[in-house]
Formats: C-alpha cells, sequence, structure tokens
C-alpha cells in the first residue's frame, strides 16, 4: 500500500505552545499545541489539567473550542482562511477517532491542498472501512461507502481515502461547476489519471444513481486549466457556445516559446486571461516593483496580438459573477474580431 503524496497547503502560523493568561501558572514549555495548533482535551487531562482550566484558558481567549472535546490555539485559528480551519477541525476528528475511519470526501479533498470554491465545509467527513455510517453527528458526517485496499492510503498517523476516490467523492457532492473545478485540480497536480477518474464514476453510477451530475462534470473537466478562475472562465464559454482552447502556446517565427494564454478561441481569433487577485503580485522577482511587472505583462500581451493576429480580452472574478454580461461583452470583442479579419 502506498502512501499518498499530497500538495503541500498553505501554511498558518504554527504554534508556539499556551500562554500565560490570568489565573494560568503553567508555562508555554509544560502545555504544548501540537505542530498544527490542536490541543485534544485528552490530551490536556494527560498533562494534569482540568475543565476548570481548559474553561479559564477558552474565556481568556488562549483557546478555541473547534468541536467536542478538540481544541485550537485562538492565534492559529483565528489567522486561518475557511480551507485551514476545515483542515484543523478535520485533523482533530482523525485524532480523536481510531484506524476503522478514513478521511474522506471534501475534508481530505482540502487536505490535500484543494480549492474550496464552491464547496460545503459544514461538516468533516469520513468514510467508515467497516460498512457502517450515513449519518451526521457533533459536526461529523460519517459515510459508509465500500473501502477495497486500493480505496485508501496512509496519511501521517491516520488512513486517508486514495487520490481518485477522494476527488469523485467530493465532486459527486457538489454543484456542476465546483465539481468541475475539484475535477480539474486532481488532474492538474498530476494526482490521478482520467482513466482512474473514469473507474469512480461508473461505480459510483452503478451504486448511488442519485449521482446523476457526476458523469457531466467528469465529461466537461480538463486538467489543463491551472485555477479555478481559469475552469470557471472555460465553462463560461463552453456554455456560451464557444470552443475554448486551455494553455495555449505562442510561439516566435524562430521557434521560442513567448507565452501560453489560459484560454483561446481560434476559430473567432481572441485570447482570453484570467487574472486573479494576485496575478501581478505572483509575478514579482526580488527588487522588482510592481509597475515593472505590469508594463512587462502589457509587452507580452502586445506580442501575442502582433504574433497571433488576434485579441486579448482578460477577465476578473466579477467577470465570472455576471456570466450572461460577460458573454455579451465576449460576443462584442468576438464581432470587432471578426470585422477586423474580413477587413
Amino acid at each position: 500500500m502506498q502512501t499518498q503524496h499530497l500538495t503541500p497547503c498553505p501554511q498558518i502560523p504554527r504554534s508556539q505552545g499556551a500562554r500565560c493568561s490570568r489565573g494560568n501558572r503553567r508555562t508555554v514549555a509544560t502545555f504544548p499545541f501540537d505542530e498544527h495548533g490542536i490541543l485534544l482535551r485528552r490530551h490536556a487531562i494527560e498533562l494534569g489539567y482540568d475543565d476548570n482550566w481548559l474553561w479559564r484558558t477558552r474565556k481568556a481567549g488562549e483557546i478555541v473550542r473547534m468541536r467536542q472535546g478538540a481544541y485550537a490555539d485562538a492565534h492559529v485559528w483565528k489567522a486561518a482562511s475557511r480551507a485551514e480551519q476545515h483542515r484543523l477541525v478535520s485533523r482533530a476528528v482523525m485524532m480523536q477517532y481510531d484506524d476503522r475511519v478514513a478521511l474522506s470526501h471534501v475534508s481530505n479533498h482540502l487536505l490535500a491542498g484543494g480549492p474550496d470554491w464552491g464547496l460545503d465545509l459544514t461538516t468533516a467527513h469520513v468514510t467508515n472501512l467497516f460498512g457502517r455510517g450515513d449519518r451526521t453527528k457533533a459536526g461529523v458526517t460519517h459515510h459508509h461507502g465500500q473501502c477495497r485496499v486500493g480505496d485508501v492510503t496512509r496519511y501521517d498517523d491516520f488512513w486517508v481515502t486514495a487520490s481518485a476516490r477522494t476527488a469523485v467523492d467530493t465532486a459527486a457532492a457538489a454543484p456542476l461547476v465546483p465539481a468541475v473545478c475539484v475535477l480539474d485540480w486532481w488532474l492538474n497536480q498530476g494526482l490521478v489519471t482520467r482513466d482512474e477518474l473514469a473507474f469512480y464514476v461508473e461505480i459510483f453510477m452503478r451504486w448511488w444513481p442519485m449521482t446523476v451530475g457526476l458523469p457531466t462534470a467528469f465529461a466537461r473537466s480538463d486538467g489543463r486549466s491551472q485555477s479555478v478562475g481559469e475552469t470557471r472562465s472555460r465553462l463560461l464559454l463552453e456554455d456560451g457556445g464557444y470552443q475554448p482552447i486551455p494553455q495555449f502556446e505562442v510561439a516566435h517565427p524562430s521557434g521560442r516559446l513567448v507565452g501560453v494564454v489560459d484560454l483561446v478561441l481560434r476559430e473567432e481569433g481572441v485570447m482570453i486571461e484570467f487574472d486573479g487577485e494576485v496575478k501581478y503580485g505572483r509575478l514579482l522577482k526580488p527588487g522588482q516593483k510592481l509597475e515593472d511587472v505590469i508594463r512587462a505583462e502589457r509587452d507580452r500581451e502586445k506580442l501575442l496580438q502582433e504574433l497571433t493576429g488576434m485579441w486579448m480580452l482578460r477577465l476578473v472574478w466579477a467577470d465570472l459573477a455576471t456570466p450572461e454580461r460577460t458573454l455579451r461583452r465576449i460576443g462584442e470583442i468576438v464581432a470587432k474580431a471578426g470585422s477586423r479579419r474580413a477587413g
């Protein structure tokens, strides 16, 4: 059995142990959280603390109760994103449970570093390895889905569902567009193949016929999309009747690669790039100013247009939130591109 290889998750501040508060005579050194900033009640009791101490420390704002019997360093918790908080809860759940369950569905998807856009993070998800489950209790959703040897793997000190199983489990429980984003991410990261996904999609449709949207999500997935923004842009274009080509390479006549465009409408003569909030900040090099990056990006855009003869259109998150208006805008650009080619 292989150990799962996961993409590193965004880091949140590590816990440095309990901080002394009023009435707390324990020192940082004698009351450590684990490396993720988690403390279980049973571990606190083993260290000589009691429920009154936990109550006082919680009231002082030093710890946060994540779920029954599980606490987090308040400083770590407050600095964590929605997805990071879910990962903390999931880790705590697995520390409380034994080897009869595996972390699964969206919880294991996030543990692997997957995107959380459009996903329900209300509860942590586990799959019972002995066929019991299908209930939600104390913030944990238990699934009874059958697990074979290849369906689970080891991560840290607990079981998790294997990559392809996790991807399909998560997509099956999500609306269409978030489901495609999930499948795109696993494919793009190289953690699964289309054949592996197809295998689980077939099983789901055989045993869980209510997951009727899963085949559509799988059919529309494309591992060439490198972000949620790119996936959503591609689906928007497809819904508008276009046939976008992801990650379109543009080369100089000399053969040198000039750039890779997020999406291209080849027949319409339009290039489309999605710009997230950190687009330019991510391109900054040591000692480089933001205006230098913006200027370089504009020069790149001009060169791409000269080499391809295509128009360039940039989309942002706000455009994806207004699909009808954005499609009208794209239609106008396509018409202008067509007129220029005809002239």
